[in-house]
């Protein structure tokens, strides 16, 4: 937290030697001086604490394209995109980019859509086979082995934030195309993957 003009004020103060050549009413013109040391004093150590919050890619505002310059963003997918991205959005990209180990389980995908603001589940197909379906079950050829599909509401929607978001966004967005090429873009080059909107 950091200190106040206040505070670097007394301890101005309470570096001055003793005596009448060195006054502290509030008043003195010397109290005047330090008074002004001590809003510059507060306003460095104001924005030293606000580079703490700027060196987490989570809550970082100012740095925020310095950060995405470094991390590579915006990707491919969102470059058309850019201007219609919102601050949270891309901040989540941002943390995605550098905490993702990558995965080939749904479970992997499903939480890769859900940081993206995407609620998602998916379907796995395989072959009808003997033994192992049951009367029902779709019939398919070994092909569909490769294939899963990913079921998402029709159109997901992206609301304004106080504290998330930033002046200039819109109030409300929404569209599927960002999840569809990130998706597109990580899954394994041997499948193929539906999106199923309800």
């Amino acid at each position: 937290m950091a200190l106040t003009a206040t505070a670097y004020l007394a301890q101005l103060q309470a570096l001055l030697p003793q005596g009448f050549a060195w006054p502290r009413q509030a008043d003195a013109a010397l109290t005047n001086l330090l008074l002004a040391w001590a809003d510059e004093l507060a306003r460095v150590d104001g924005r030293a604490a606000d580079l703490i919050e700027e060196a987490d890619p989570r809550t970082t505002a100012e740095l925020l394209a310095d950060w995405e310059r470094v991390a590579g963003l915006p990707d491919p997918c969102v470059e058309a995109l850019a201007g219609t991205q919102t601050t949270a959005q891309r901040r989540a990209a941002l943390v995605a980019k550098l905490t993702t180990i990558g995965g080939r389980s749904a479970a992997y995908y499903i939480a890769l859509a859900a940081s993206l603001g995407y609620t998602i589940t998916i379907t796995e197909f395989s072959p009808f086979q003997a033994g192992h379906s049951a009367a029902g079950d779709a019939l398919s050829n070994d092909g569909w082995t490769f294939v899963w599909q990913v079921n998402a509401p029709e159109a997901s929607i992206v609301e304004f934030a106080a504290g998330r978001s930033s002046a200039g966004e819109p109030l409300r967005s929404w569209g599927n195309e960002l999840l569809e090429c990130v998706i597109n873009r990580l899954k394994p080059a041997h499948t193929h993957v539906l999106f199923a909107y309800a």
